[in-house]
């Protein structure tokens, strides 16, 4: 549906069971830039890493010295800059991310994972957003679910905003960073470092156990007045700026 014509809240304007992995809609990161915090991923288009079985998107790390060889972690030169078009040419180079020549001290990232995105293809401002989802289950992985800026209207990160649906982790029994627990974020302020996230955040542990044993609900309602989130229909986050998130985050008039 087209949003001029919803007449009542909720209206659905897009929707995805992943019958199928739609290509006009999700385009695939390809970038070894690390996200900013070094992770040692690298984001391919490939079939192995992402894909779809049973109306479920699947996400599937491999490791790269599986696809090259051992060696190649410490002296290959892996180039991402590609030719053909969306898919195949990198999406993003900083820290490196388009090509990179490993060495002993400084390896080609080890692993091979995936990142889809609506960025050029789908957006929207306000309204509900839900997400059915399974993390999953292994050492050091990272699984996230996020809204970000089309076009950062207020500035570079953290200025116009992220808000993260949920986010977890893969291990077993590590603390409270372990797949038994999840945190819903929202990212803001003027500018590095002065982002307020610990005023929007909240983590909460799975009711079963683990969100890697089987599937929950994240649920986001956001208007012009606040954000709410849901985890299978129990609110866990709100976020109400009152007058303004410059006085909710108490920047105050000196900022340089």
């Amino acid at each position: 549906v087209d949003p001029k014509d919803c007449t009542s809240f909720p209206c659905l304007i897009f929707n995805d069971d992943f019958d199928f992995l739609d290509h006009e809609v999700w385009e695939h990161e390809v970038t070894m830039s690390g996200g900013g915090n070094w992770e040692f991923q690298v984001y391919v288009n490939n079939r192995s890493v992402s894909y779809t079985r049973d109306s479920t998107l699947f996400i599937k790390p491999a490791l790269v010295s599986e696809w090259k060889d051992e060696a190649f972690l410490t002296s290959g030169n892996l180039n991402l800059w590609g030719m053909n078009g969306r898919g195949d040419v990198c999406t993003g180079n900083s820290f490196w991310g388009c090509e990179r020549t490993g060495t002993a001290d400084n390896l080609i990232n080890p692993v091979m994972s995936a990142r889809l995105r609506t960025l050029s293809d789908f957006a929207f401002k306000y309204g509900r957003i839900e997400v059915r989802a399974k993390m999953p289950r292994g050492d050091w992985l990272w699984p996230a679910i996020w809204l970000l800026p089309r076009n950062w209207p207020y500035g570079a990160w953290p200025a116009s905003g992220e808000i993260d649906i949920v986010e977890s982790r893969g291990n077993d029994n590590y603390g409270e960073l372990g797949n038994q627990y999840g945190g819903t974020t929202m990212h803001w302020g003027p500018f590095w470092p002065l982002n307020r996230y610990d005023l929007t955040h909240e983590e909460y542990k799975a009711n079963d156990g683990s969100f890697a044993d089987s599937f929950h609900t994240w649920r986001i309602d956001w208007t012009k007045d606040k954000l709410e989130a849901y985890l299978d229909d129990v609110l866990v986050m709100t976020a109400d700026p009152g007058s303004s998130f410059w006085e909710f985050g108490g920047f105050g008039d000196n900022i340089d």
